[in-house]
């Protein structure tokens, strides 16, 4: 009995993280046929999704080397300039492209996992990573540091600013890190 348990345990572990990653691709698949059924050419039901998110890809890379260029630059930094000081646009538009260039670009936040010291009594620790180091344009003074904690199996977590003394940073790789704690501890590191 012990060994059909664990033979039925094993499987799990196999079908569980396949069947969840099989779900979410069939989610998007049927979102993405949804989207591009407003079109009026129909090639095939199950084609017409995969053929669009080609040239979706295909035009975000061309947008991609179109803003590359000076002239691009100097109109997305234009376009930039006057979304973010439009009341109400601002409030949608600056944090969304926050949120971006803190994953990807040159103004990457997430790239320096630290472990803070959250209870001395109990010797209590907890990972993140240090999003900023000058805190003086809140009010705060010198000496502490914001650090974004995110939270396991979620896409969100919280901002906690902590003395700079709490603070020690890791000598990991930050998507090492980040797949670390979002896995709840479980991944492995490297």
């Amino acid at each position: 009995m012990k060994t059909i348990a664990r033979y039925f345990l094993q499987g799990i572990l196999v079908i569980v993280p396949l069947a969840i990653t099989a779900l979410v691709l069939y989610r998007i698949f049927i979102w993405l046929r949804g989207l591009f059924a407003s079109f009026d050419v129909v090639i095939h039901p199950y084609v017409d999704p995969v053929l669009f998110t080609l040239l979706a890809i295909t035009a975000i890379v061309l947008i991609g080397v179109f803003a590359s260029s000076l002239v691009a630059n100097f109109i997305l930094r234009a376009t930039e300039n006057v979304l973010e000081n439009t009341p109400g646009v601002k409030l949608i538009y600056t944090p969304i492209k926050d949120i971006l260039s803190a994953f990807i670009g040159n103004r990457k936040r997430f790239t320096h996992p630290v472990l803070v010291r959250l209870n001395d009594e109990n010797d209590i620790y907890e990972l993140g990573f240090m999003t900023q180091e000058n805190l003086s344009e809140m009010g705060i003074e010198d000496g502490y540091v914001s650090v974004y904690f995110p939270a396991s199996y979620a896409v969100s977590g919280r901002v906690v600013i902590v003395p700079r003394a709490r603070v020690r940073e890791l000598d990991v790789p930050a998507g090492d890190a980040m797949k670390f704690i979002l896995s709840g501890g479980v991944s492995d590191i490297g």
